[in-house]
C-alpha cells in the first residue's frame, strides 16, 4: 500500500465529511482529494518525475496537506520544511536532496533569489497567495498554487500509480543541532506500518477529532494528519500554541477527542485553570519527543481523570517505538511502555550483546517502520543500521539509553551522548530534571553537563517557575540534595523566565550551552 491510498480510501468512504479544519477553512475529503489530484497532474506536467523530491516550506495549512499528498500521487518524495527555517539552511536542504519543486510563500522567494546558493535541479517555484512575477530561483519556473489548480481543474482523478511501497515517500530532516541537517529516508512501507501500529494502540476511529498545534515539519505533527486521514477522522490544524486560550476554546467547540502534546505544552496547561474548559469529549492526550515529568502526569491525571494519557517514545528514524497503555500510567508513570504492535525492541551493552530485563543499555529496534537510511550519508547510516540476529536483516541502534524493569517496561535514561559523567559516575539528565520538576515552585527544567577540570563534567541546571512562585538557587539545590545522590546534585541552577525552544517545541540544549559559555567568557573578562 502507498501512503496516498489513505486519502483516496477515505475520500471514497466519507466524501462529504470534513477532513481538515484550519482557521476558518473546512475542507471535505472529496475536496482534499480532488485538489491533491489536480496538483499532482500539474507537477507531472511540469516535469516532476518518479522519485523527485518536492519541498513544502509552509505553515500548517490546507495547502501543506494538499501538497504532500499531491507529491505522493505524482510518484514523488515530499519533505515538509519548517516555515521558520532561515534562507541559508533552506538552500542547504534544497541542494542536499536536489529538490525538483519548492512550494513556498512569496516572501521566501525574495530571500532565495538574493541567496548565493544555486539550485540548478529546481524545476518549479510554486507560490502560495499572491504570485510574484519575479519569483525565480536558479532555472525554476515561477508558478502559483491556485493558478495550477485552476489550470488542471478537470483533472480530479488521480494519475496512474508511479510508485510501489518500497519507494521513498518522504524525507524528514533532523534539526541539525550537531551539524548540517540530515535527511531521514522513509518509504511508503515504513510510514504505512508506523501509522497502522499507532492508530491501533490509540484505538482511533472515524469518529475521532484530532487537534494538533505541532508543525507538520515535525514528524509527530505530520503523523497526526496522516493517521487522521487513514481512519477518516477530522484533523484540526493550529499553527502554534502561542495563544493557549484560543487553542483550548477550539478544542471545546470542535469536541476534540485526541490532543497530542509535548512536555512544554503540558507544563503550561498545568499553570492554567483547566476547570474553565469543558473537556468531557476529550478521550486521550499523547506525548512523545521527551518524557513527561512524573509529577506533571500525576497532577494532570488528578485534574482530568477521565482523559487517557499515552506516554510514548519514538525517533524520526522509525517514527514510533513504544507506548505505555493508559491503564498502566498510574502504576508506571515514569515508563514509556513496551514495543508497539508489529515492532520488537531490546537493549544491548557496549559490545552489542543483548541484555536481560532489569538491565540498562542502548535501545535497538526491529520493524517495518525502520528507515532504510540517511539520504546520501552511508557512513552515518552504517552507524545507525547494523546487522541483526537474523540472516540478512538490519536493525536500528537508537543511541538512546534505557533501563527495563523485571517485566520489560522501558524507562528512558538519556541520549548515549547526553549522559553526564561527573566524579567518575554516570548521571542521567532526565533523572535530575524530574527531581527539579517535583518542586512545587518549578514549572520546567533542563540539565546539561559542562566540561570541568576537577569533576570531569559539572552539572548545570536551568529552571522556570510557575506563576506567582518564588525560589532561589540555594532552595533548588537543597531540594536536589534531599532527593539525589551527592554526585547527581547540580553544581549550579539558573532561574530563567523561559527555556529556549527549538521549532519542534523541545528544549534547545545547544542554545543553553552557548548561554553558559558566554557567561563564562564574561566572567573571565
Amino acid at each position: 500500500m502507498q501512503l496516498e491510498t489513505f486519502l483516496e480510501n477515505s475520500a471514497e468512504r466519507f466524501p462529504q465529511k470534513t477532513a481538515i479544519v484550519c482557521g476558518k477553512r473546512r475542507v471535505t475529503y472529496a475536496e482534499l482529494d480532488a485538489a491533491a489530484n489536480q496538483l499532482a497532474h500539474a507537477l507531472i506536467d511540469h516535469g516532476v518525475c518518479r522519485g523527485d523530491r518536492v519541498a513544502i516550506h509552509l505553515e500548517n495549512s490546507v495547502e501543506t496537506v494538499v501538497s504532500l499528498f499531491a507529491a505522493l500521487k505524482a510518484g514523488g518524495v515530499f519533505l515538509v520544511i519548517n516555515p521558520t527555517t532561515k534562507c541559508e539552511k533552506l538552500a542547504y536542504i534544497l541542494n542536499d536532496c536536489r529538490a525538483a519543486a519548492l512550494i513556498a510563500p512569496p516572501g521566501k522567494w525574495t530571500d532565495l533569489t538574493e541567496s548565493t546558493e544555486e539550485t540548478p535541479h529546481l524545476k518549479m517555484a510554486i507560490t502560495i497567495g499572491k504570485p510574484i512575477e519575479s519569483a525565480r530561483f536558479g532555472k525554476a519556473t515561477s508558478l502559483d498554487f491556485d493558478g495550477l489548480l485552476n489550470q488542471f481543474s478537470s483533472k480530479t482523478t488521480p494519475p496512474a500509480k508511479r510508485a510501489i511501497d518500497v519507494d521513498l515517500a518522504a524525507l524528514v530532516y533532523t534539526s541539525g543541532s550537531t551539524g548540517n541537517p540530515k535527511g531521514v529516508m522513509l518509504t511508503h512501507r515504513n510510514m504505512v506500518a508506523a501509522a497502522t501500529s499507532i492508530t491501533t494502540y490509540l484505538r482511533n476511529t472515524a469518529e475521532d477529532v484530532i487537534l494538533s498545534v505541532l508543525p507538520l515539519a515535525f514528524d509527530y505533527g505530520l503523523y497526526q494528519v496522516l493517521m487522521s486521514v487513514k481512519f477518516g477522522s477530522t484533523a484540526i490544524l493550529e499553527r502554534s500554541f502561542a495563544y493557549p486560550h484560543a487553542v483550548m476554546k477550539k478544542l471545546v467547540s470542535e469536541r476534540v477527542t485526541g490532543f497530542p502534546l509535548v512536555p512544554t505544552m503540558l507544563a503550561f496547561l498545568l499553570r492554567t485553570d483547566l476547570t474553565r474548559y469543558d473537556l468531557s469529549d476529550l478521550r486521550y492526550v499523547s506525548n512523545t519527543g521527551a518524557a513527561l515529568p512524573v509529577d506533571h502526569i500525576a497532577r494532570f491525571r488528578k485534574l482530568v481523570p477521565h482523559v487517557q494519557v499515552f506516554s510514548m517514545y519514538g525517533l524520526t528514524e522509525c517514527k514510533r517505538v513504544a507506548y505505555l497503555p493508559p491503564e498502566e500510567i498510574d502504576e508506571r508513570p515514569g515508563s514509556v511502555g513496551r514495543a508497539m504492535p508489529n515492532t520488537e525492541v531490546f537493549l544491548v551493552n557496549d559490545d552489542g550483546q543483548r541484555l536481560e530485563d532489569g538491565s540498562t543499555g542502548e535501545l535497538v529496534v526491529r520493524g517495518s517502520n525502520v528507515m532504510p537510511g540517511y539520504w546520501e550519508r552511508p557512513e552515518e547510516t552504517a552507524q545507525a543500521l547494523k546487522p541483526g540476529w537474523l540472516p540478512g536483516e538490519q536493525v536500528l541502534y537508537t543511541g538512546d539509553m534505557f533501563r527495563t524493569d523485571a517485566e520489560g517496561y522501558l524507562y528512558f535514561v538519556g541520549r548515549k551522548d547526553d549522559i553526564i559523567k561527573s566524579r567518575g559516575e554516570k548521571v542521567s539528565p532526565k533523572e535530575v530534571e524530574n527531581t527539579l520538576c517535583c518542586h512545587p515552585a518549578i514549572s520546567e527544567a533542563a540539565v546539561l553537563g559542562v566540561a570541568d577540570e576537577v569533576l570531569g563534567q559539572s552539572i548545570c541546571g536551568f529552571v522556570t517557575l510557575r506563576d506567582g512562585e518564588q525560589i532561589n538557587e540555594r532552595d533548588a539545590l537543597r531540594h536536589c540534595a534531599q532527593r539525589l545522590e551527592d554526585f547527581m546534585v547540580p553544581q549550579s541552577i539558573e532561574i530563567l523566565p523561559s527555556l529556549p525552544k527549538t521549532s519542534n517545541g523541545k528544549v534547545d540544549r545547544l542554545q543553553l550551552k552557548q548561554m553558559l559559555e558566554e557567561a563564562r567568557q564574561t566572567a573571565c573578562v
